[in-house]
C-alpha cells in the first residue's frame, strides 16, 4: 500500500464523507427520478400524440438504451481523463436533454432527448460509486457505498408523488415533471464543484503531487475540527502502476484472476438487472389480467416505492456485517422467495405483504451490488471494470420485458416466476463461488489478490 493509500485509510468517517454521501446520493436521486417518472409520463403522451403501442415501447425504452452507452462510455473515460469531469459532464448532459425533452412537440425528438437524458444519467450512476468509494477507508467502505445507493429510493419515491400529484392536473403536468427533475441539478453541480478528484487515480497516473495536495485539504479540514489521525501505516504491496490506454484496460479486465471476477461482475449484474425488470414492470398488468387491481392503486405503488428504502439501507448496514456478497446473495434469493409468494399471492392483503417485500429485497440488493461492484477492480481499471457491468446489467433491463411478454402466455405464472427466480439463484451462486472477499480488506489488498 502506498503512503496515499495509508493517509485515505487512517482517516475517521467525518463532515468530509458526510459531504460526499449527499452530494453523491443526490445524483443518484435525480438519475431514479429520471427513470421512474417515465412511466407517468407515457400514459399522456399517448393520447396528446396519438402513439401507437410500438412507438411507447420505443419511448419507454429509450433511458435503456442511453443508459448501456453511458454506463459504458463513463467507465472507459474514468479511467483516462478522471472520475471527477466523468461525473461533472455526465450531470450537466442529463439536465439539459431533460430540459429539452420537456420543451419538445413530437416522439421523434422525445426519444432522441430521452436516450442523450439515459447516457447522462447512466454515466453517473456507473462513476459515482467507483469514484468516491475511493475516497473511504475499508472499515466502513461497504456501508458508505450501499447508503450512497440508497438514495436512489428517495428518487423513485419522488417521482411517484410527482407523477400522481403533478402530471394527470393540468395538459403540460407532464412537461412541469421534466422541468423538476432537471432544475434542480443545476444548483447540484454548483455544490460538487468543489469536490476534489480521487487521489488514488491520480497516483495510478503518475500525479503523486496532485494526490498529496488533494489529501493536504482533506487532512487539514479534520485538524480544524480538533482531529488528531495517527500516523499512516503502509502495508508491503506495490503501489498502483500506471494507468494504461482504453485497449488495455480492457485486456487487463480479462487477464488471469481478474478475468474470473469480470465475469462473476456480469453475470451478477444481468440477473439483479434482468429479474427487477421482469418483476416490476410486468407483475402490475399480470396481477390486473387476473382481477386484482390493487396494483394499479396508488396505496399499492406508493408502498412499494416506500418499501426501498429499509431495503436499501438495511443491506448497506449488512455489508459491513455479513460482508458484500453474503448480503448480495441473501438478498437475491429472499427476493426470489417474494416474487413466488407474489406468484401464489391470492387476496390484495397478500399481493400487498409480497409487493413490498420484493421491493426491500430486490432494492436492496443493488446496496450490495455497487459497494462490491465499486471494490474487485484495481484502481487503474476500477471504473472501466464497473461501467462495463453496468452496461450489460441494462442489456438485462432491455431483454426482460420483451422475454416475459413471451413466457406469460405460454408458460403462464409459472413460466415467469420460474425463470426469472431462476436467474437470481444464478447470479447469487456467481457471487459466492466467483467473487473474492472485500469486507476489512484495503482497495490495494483487494487487487493484489491477497483475498483470493
Amino acid at each position: 500500500m502506498s503512503m496515499i493509500s495509508a493517509r485515505i485509510e487512517r482517516l475517521p468517517f467525518g463532515g468530509f464523507h458526510k459531504h460526499l454521501l449527499i452530494l453523491g446520493g443526490l445524483g443518484y436521486t435525480f438519475d431514479a427520478m429520471d427513470a421512474a417518472v417515465i412511466a407517468f409520463i407515457l400514459p399522456v403522451l399517448r393520447t396528446a400524440w396519438n402513439l401507437s403501442s410500438a412507438q411507447i415501447g420505443l419511448l419507454g425504452s429509450s433511458t435503456f438504451i442511453g443508459y448501456f452507452f453511458g454506463a459504458l462510455f463513463a467507465g472507459m473515460l474514468g479511467d483516462l481523463i478522471g472520475r471527477r469531469a466523468v461525473m461533472m459532464s455526465a450531470l450537466a448532459l442529463y439536465c439539459a436533454a431533460s430540459l429539452v425533452s420537456a420543451a419538445v412537440d413530437a416522439w421523434p425528438s422525445f426519444f432522441a432527448a430521452r436516450v442523450v437524458a439515459g447516457i447522462g444519467t447512466g454515466a453517473e450512476s456507473a462513476i459515482i460509486a467507483p469514484y468516491l468509494a475511493e475516497f473511504v477507508a475499508r472499515r466502513y467502505r461497504g456501508s458508505f457505498t450501499g447508503a450512497l445507493a440508497g438514495f436512489f429510493s428517495f428518487g423513485f419515491i419522488a417521482a411517484a408523488l410527482l407523477g400522481y400529484f403533478i402530471v394527470p392536473t393540468r395538459d403540460d403536468g407532464w412537461r412541469i415533471v421534466l422541468v423538476i427533475t432537471a432544475v434542480p441539478v443545476v444548483m447540484l453541480l454548483w455544490w460538487r464543484k468543489a469536490l476534489p478528484e480521487s487521489p488514488r487515480w491520480l497516483e495510478s497516473r503518475g500525479r503523486n503531487g496532485e494526490a498529496e495536495a488533494v489529501l493536504d485539504k482533506i487532512e487539514a479540514g479534520f485538524a480544524r475540527r480538533g482531529q488528531v489521525l495517527p500516523e499512516p501505516v503502509p502495508e508491503a504491496i506495490a503501489p498502483p502502476s500506471s494507468g494504461g490506454t482504453l485497449l488495455a484496460n480492457f485486456v487487463a479486465l480479462l487477464a488471469g484472476r481478474q478475468a474470473r471476477i469480470t465475469i462473476m461482475t456480469w453475470i451478477m449484474w444481468l440477473s439483479i438487472t434482468f429479474s427487477y425488470y421482469s418483476f416490476f414492470v410486468w407483475i402490475p398488468s399480470l396481477l390486473v389480467q387476473n382481477g386484482m387491481s390493487i396494483t394499479r392503486s396508488f396505496a399499492y405503488s406508493i408502498a412499494i416505492y416506500c418499501a426501498q428504502t429499509p431495503g436499501y439501507f438495511s443491506a448497506a448496514w449488512l455489508n459491513e456485517k455479513i460482508g458484500r456478497q453474503a448480503t448480495i446473495a441473501c438478498y437475491m434469493m429472499l427476493g426470489g422467495a417474494a416474487a413466488l409468494g407474489l406468484a401464489f399471492a391470492g387476496t390484495e392483503q397478500q399481493i400487498m405483504l409480497a409487493g413490498i417485500c420484493l421491493s426491500f429485497f430486490m432494492n436492496g440488493t443493488y446496496a450490495g451490488v455497487y459497494a462490491y461492484t465499486a471494490e474487485v477492480f484495481p484502481t487503474q481499471f476500477r471504473t472501466t471494470g464497473a461501467g462495463l457491468a453496468s452496461a450489460i446489467g441494462r442489456i438485462g433491463a432491455i431483454i426482460a420485458p420483451n422475454l416475459v411478454g413471451y413466457l406469460y402466455p405460454n408458460f403462464g405464472f409459472v413460466g415467469v416466476f420460474g425463470v426469472t427466480t431462476s436467474v437470481l439463484l444464478v447470479g447469487a451462486v456467481a457471487v459466492v463461488l466467483m467473487g473474492v472477499p472485500t469486507r476489512g480488506r484495503s482497495l490495494e489488498e483487494i487487487a493484489a489478490g491477497k483475498v483470493a
